[in-house]
């Protein structure tokens, strides 16, 4: 493990308010992008429900072609415009 690494593992083992058991082992990205999904509905077919980023996840995490791609932040969605009923999802990756 190299030594930025190694600090980091150390000084978040070592902070008050996380529990050492749950940290992982550290990485660094590899790279960091991101991707736009254009398109999407604003809301869950057949309901009044409005898309949210929790649910972006799960059918990332679900999806052959998201294997191995980690998301770097919660995936963004934005309504296309006030009267639209689509979306925009940016994903962090």
């Amino acid at each position: 493990m190299s030594l930025e690494l190694q600090t980091i593992e150390d000084y978040i083992k070592n902070a008050n308010h996380i529990k050492a058991e749950g940290v992982e082992n550290p990485y660094l990205p590899q790279s960091k992008t991101y991707l736009k999904i254009i398109d999407i509905p604003y809301l869950v077919e057949n309901t009044n429900t409005f898309i949210i980023s929790v649910m972006v996840e799960n059918i990332i995490k679900n999806n052959h072609i998201f294997k191995n791609i980690v998301l770097v932040l919660k995936p963004h969605i934005i309504k296309v415009s006030p009267k639209s009923d689509m979306a925009i999802i940016w994903l962090d990756i």
